[in-house]
């Protein structure tokens, strides 16, 4: 129910290793590493000093939290889908899956950084192309995830040519496919066709309406809409003083920031509309606030 996405800009093993030790412990279920290779801190092609900051490959790192714990979901959230060819994101996510038998969920979305790709070499395609390009390669990905087969596929971005995919997982279940975003034409279309999980950074109601729209999607596609697991990507955060966690929320009242109780009715709201995990960033990225969250939040789901 209650997962996190690490922090991979200026920290250190060590640092990320002590935060996983607590959601290991804890309540927490799941863990998530960011798919930049500079801090995603600017939606711009400037160039920024920033960039210079010690920032964790995401794929990396999640192999690395794979080998150190055994309950927790593991997961990138989310992959940029033109940063690799997704044949080999398919074959990342299963190794990992082996190495924590049967712990990952891949996690899809159709890339934004435009700052990353011309640092690179990248192509940064348009909007439409990269929506396009997100849709064959889920195509591609659940046809390897799900045929016993060698694969043949012949799509406008990628081919593969009697490929073999083995193992196509470290247990006997399919590996999820999560695919993140908000766009109602493409990327809830993308997810209705090939997706387990939504995962959207929205409030309450936007996620209500999401829904309906991501329900309209799978009933053209002759899919079951209950089939697909809802999750959020928002900030949960204690902050005692009212006038503070007011400033923070910048007007969402939705926001799941404030006293104890505030976030516990907040979270409430979520699961009102079918929201089943929810996977914050937390900064500054410290053990004790893990913990702090795990034992005034969380408890009260128990």
């Amino acid at each position: 129910m209650f997962g996190a996405q690490l922090v991979n800009e200026k920290a250190d093993w060590d640092e990320i290793s002590a935060v996983v030790e607590v959601l290991e412990a804890g309540r927490w279920t799941s863990v998530y590493a960011y798919d930049h290779f500079i801090p995603p801190w600017s939606a711009t092609a400037e160039v920024n000093d920033f960039e210079l900051f010690d920032t964790l490959e995401g794929w990396s790192l999640l192999a690395a939290v794979a080998a150190v714990t055994k309950k927790l979901k593991l997961g990138i959230l989310v992959s940029g889908n033109t940063y690799r060819n997704p044949a080999l994101v398919a074959k990342m996510a299963a190794t990992i899956d082996v190495v924590s038998r049967g712990r990952v969920i891949l996690g899809l979305g159709a890339g934004w950084n435009v700052r990353e790709h011309e640092a690179y070499g990248w192509d940064f395609p348009t909007l439409r192309e990269r929506s396009d390009r997100l849709e064959e390669a889920c195509e591609l990905i659940s046809l390897l995830f799900n045929q016993e087969d060698r694969v043949d596929f012949s799509g406008k971005y990628y081919s593969l040519k009697q490929a073999p995919f083995a193992p196509r997982s470290g247990s006997d279940h399919k590996i999820p496919i999560m695919i993140g975003g908000t766009g109602e034409k493409r990327t809830l279309k993308t997810l209705a066709m090939y997706g387990d999980i939504m995962n959207v950074m929205a409030g309450p109601e936007q996620v209500r309406h999401l829904s309906q729209v991501l329900a309209n999607h799978c009933d053209a596609v002759g899919r079951d809409a209950s089939e697909i697991k809802r999750t959020v990507h928002e900030p949960i955060k204690i902050v005692r003083d009212e006038a503070e966690a007011k400033k923070l929320r910048e007007g969402k009242a939705w926001s799941m920031i404030g006293s104890p109780q505030f976030v516990i009715d907040r979270i409430g709201d979520f699961l009102d509309v079918g929201v089943t995990e929810f996977i914050p960033q937390i900064k500054p990225q410290r053990p004790e606030l893990y913990q702090e969250l795990d034992e005034e939040i969380f408890s009260a789901f128990d």
